[in-house]
């Protein structure tokens, strides 16, 4: 009997030994996760986009690609000469600073183009036609124009709307690495609203670090992002009002259940406490 307590007595000593060599041996540290449950650094780091160039992957679009790069989609796609809708694919190249464009290697346009400046035209310039007061119509037109285009660049959102309901559990921080959002709490499969009307840009899971995320563009100024969704319920270049429920809350890629929500205008970052009704 003494002996078989002995074996057990031993056997307890050699499982907390293991036990404390198990702990004390780990090679790598446990991820540094916030208070909050929002992502290692390492992980928001990972999500980003730096460098001159870029190779698209599966899944990803302009948008996406312009959101990681925290710059603006059409700045991108004025660099890349990438036309609207802004169709891209797998595997090519994007260039992320206009400084590593290629040059033009149309020599043929070039040389013609100085052997035509040799040849002096004599005919006579055409005067612009003017209006009443002196005032000239191709300057109005500019104008007008200019107007236009200054009108519509700089377009407002008539009302926003609170993405989701529930409890901020972290704010907003303009800091390089800081949280370029706010996150909401909540439970599985609560209702992900549209803050406001627009279109679906971007729609699924190849932004690490987001999850199941959507993109909404609202006008050529402001966009829209809903991360570590459950489910989403809408699709790449649906139009959503409002209000409307696009997604459904989750924990993708979080270490818990909440809405990562961000709105980013002209290609950079701002804070949605900004725009979201008191």
């Amino acid at each position: 009997m003494q002996g078989q307590l002995f074996n057990t007595n031993n056997l307890l000593v050699l499982i907390m030994i293991v036990a404390i060599n198990g702990c004390s041996s780990r090679s790598k540290p446990a991820p540094v996760v916030d208070v909050q449950g929002s992502l290692p650094l390492s992980q928001r780091l990972k999500n980003s986009v730096s460098g001159s160039e870029y190779i698209v992957k599966k899944g990803e679009t302009l948008y996406s690609i312009a959101w990681r790069a925290d710059v603006d989609v059409r700045t991108l796609a004025s660099i890349n000469n990438i036309k609207a809708p802004y169709n891209i694919f797998p595997q090519q190249k994007l260039f992320l600073t206009k400084n590593t464009s290629k040059p033009s290697t149309n020599t043929t346009k070039r040389k013609s183009f100085n052997s035509s400046k040799q040849k002096v035209i004599t005919k006579p310039i055409a005067q612009k036609k003017k209006q009443e007061y002196g005032v000239n119509v191709v300057e109005r037109k500019s104008t007008n124009k200019a107007q236009q285009q200054s009108t519509a660049f700089s377009q407002k959102i008539r009302e926003w709307q609170w993405p989701a309901r529930g409890k901020i559990i972290r704010n907003f921080s303009s800091a390089k690495q800081g949280n370029k959002g706010i996150d909401i709490a909540g439970r599985r499969g609560d209702s992900v609203k549209a803050t406001a009307d627009g279109k679906v840009v971007y729609a699924g899971d190849a932004l690490q670090g987001y999850g199941q995320l959507v993109i909404v563009k609202h006008n050529d100024d402001y966009l829209s992002a809903y991360a570590h969704n459950d489910r989403i319920l809408v699709k790449e270049q649906q139009v959503v009002k409002a209000g409307q429920v696009i997604a459904r809350m989750g924990n993708t890629d979080a270490e818990r259940v909440m809405l990562h929500f961000e709105v980013r205008f002209r290609g950079k970052s701002v804070n949605p406490m900004k725009y979201l009704p008191k």
